[in-house]
């Protein structure tokens, strides 16, 4: 089994230094959620795993699959079985959602054999099909515009579409609850449990417990100042809607004093 390892990582923008010493362990088969106020380095994680240009590391290690990632560009790792889904997924116009998810992976298989010739198209199209019909979606959506005049909640669902279809081994979404109602929210968290299983292992990111009603993680990390402060199961998710972070921060800052 694929296991992401994080290892005391230090992580700078702009000279301040935003993650300050970040250890976690992500297995293929796991859901973990990672929980925090705004402003404490969660979506700093997840761009700096996926090899964001603006976020320096000043040290630490990420290991998957038997190499350091930080040494990979982003497109190394995407094709080392790592994924993002955005917070904020760019809008493409004039790139249709089928052409993009074939051309990704087109590159992914060149990436592991540069002699593969791609995907055939009726290849293409039934596992788009399949994917499609494991979401409940309308098969209109792959020829529309990548993201263009899509609702959060059709955004949303688009990025759960490329997990389906490019089958990483771990994914990390970045606060994929932002923006979307109740019932997008139910639609989309669907899609992620029907992806759920020993092969793929999920970071999710939130600020709330809500998503967590729908994806049950199987771990939960709280993330302060750039670390992660408390770890443990379902049930500290719960505990932190009921009772807030503060209890988190006096005790932190006891510690630390």
């Amino acid at each position: 089994m694929s296991e992401l390892s994080i290892r005391d990582l230090r992580v700078s923008i702009d000279g301040k230094e935003i993650l300050k010493g970040v250890n976690l362990d992500v297995h293929q088969g796991e859901v973990h959620a990672l929980m925090g106020p705004n402003g404490t380095g969660k979506s700093t994680l997840a761009y700096t795993l996926m090899g964001h240009p603006n976020y320096v590391v000043t040290s630490g290690e990420v290991w998957f699959k038997g190499q350091n990632i930080l040494e990979l560009e982003a497109d190394g790792r995407s094709h080392l079985g790592l994924f993002l889904a955005f917070q904020y997924p760019t809008a493409i116009p004039g790139v249709s959602v089928a052409n993009f998810l074939r051309s990704a992976i087109n590159a992914k298989r060149r990436a592991a054999n540069p002699e593969d010739k791609g995907i055939s198209i009726p290849e293409f199209r039934k596992q788009l099909k399949d994917k499609m019909d494991l979401l409940q979606m309308d098969h209109d959506f792959a020829g529309r515009y990548l993201n263009e005049g899509f609702s959060g909640g059709e955004k949303k669902r688009a990025e759960v579409l490329q997990m389906a279809v490019l089958k990483p081994e771990i994914a990390i979404m970045d606060e994929t609850d932002s923006g979307l109602d109740i019932d997008a929210l139910r639609i989309v968290s669907e899609g992620v449990n029907a992806l759920r299983g020993p092969d793929l292992g999920v970071l999710v990111i939130t600020h709330y417990q809500r998503i967590l009603n729908y994806i049950k993680p199987d771990f939960v990390h709280i993330m302060l100042d750039g670390r992660i402060v408390e770890s443990g199961g379902p049930e500290l998710a719960l505990h932190l809607e009921e009772a807030g972070y503060d209890w988190l921060r006096d005790r932190t800052e006891t510690i630390t004093a």
